[in-house]
């Protein structure tokens, strides 16, 4: 089989029943799928075929699910590869800690293989809107362009700061996805400013207000971050 398609979907999973029950599903949906109980040869596999998306269990026999990520994420080849964690720790903090690390979305087992594939789908559009477009719109009214780091709400143009766009940006990428406040002071500064969590609620609240009714989408969870939502 080639594999080397746009819509190649990698597979890691110990358990034979749920690889077969993901490819199956994925196959259906018009997905190529390559699997894998083990993760010895994966990222050697990835640069050989360059999947569109990782289906990554954590709970592997061989490795830890969140050091593979970790790996995708620092091999320059492979950093841009969406990844979706699929596990049955369904702790808030293993979640956290996934997307911290990178991770596209979460899925808990048992799960909906419908869900899955809808899923797949919808982190593979975005992928492909960002990378063709570099222009997110959110609900047809709030529009940010990546190239002109430039935002309107209602075809009215809102000036931010860098740290604001920054910030509207990385909520914008993974919609409906919680950013814990680390995650969010980790992207707008990394290790170069010493900072409290709560200067991030501080950023929201200016760019809530900038954003005028569009800063509704903005959604605090209480004791972990923030969320876009529409």
């Amino acid at each position: 089989m080639n594999y080397k398609n746009q819509d190649l979907i990698f597979i890691v999973d110990d358990e034979e029943d749920i690889l077969e029950l993901i490819k199956i599903n994925l196959e259906k949906a018009g997905y190529k799928t390559k699997t894998f109980e083990q993760t010895s040869k994966l990222i050697d596999e990835a640069l050989k075929y360059r999947p569109s998306l990782f289906v990554l269990d954590l709970m592997l026999p061989d490795d830890d699910g969140f050091e593979i990520c970790k790996r995708i994420r620092n091999n320059d080849s492979l950093r841009d590869t969406p990844i979706i964690m699929l596990t049955a720790r369904s702790d808030v903090m293993d979640r956290i800690l996934g997307l911290e690390l990178g991770a596209d979305d979460y899925v808990i087992k048992p799960f909906s293989p419908r869900e899955l594939v809808a899923r797949v789908k919808a982190v593979l559009r975005r992928k492909i809107m960002i990378a063709k477009t570099n222009i997110i719109k959110i609900n047809d009214s709030l529009i940010i362009d990546l190239d002109k780091m430039s935002v309107t709400v209602k075809n009215k143009k809102i000036d931010l700061t860098g740290t604001e766009f920054k910030l509207l940006q990385l909520l914008a990428s993974r919609e409906s996805w919680v950013f814990s406040r680390d995650q969010l002071l980790n992207h707008l500064w990394g290790n170069e400013k010493i900072v409290i969590d709560r200067t991030i609620d501080v950023h929201i609240n200016h760019l809530r207000e900038k954003l005028g009714e569009a800063g509704k989408l903005i959604k605090n969870i209480r004791g972990i971050g923030y969320k876009l939502e529409i």
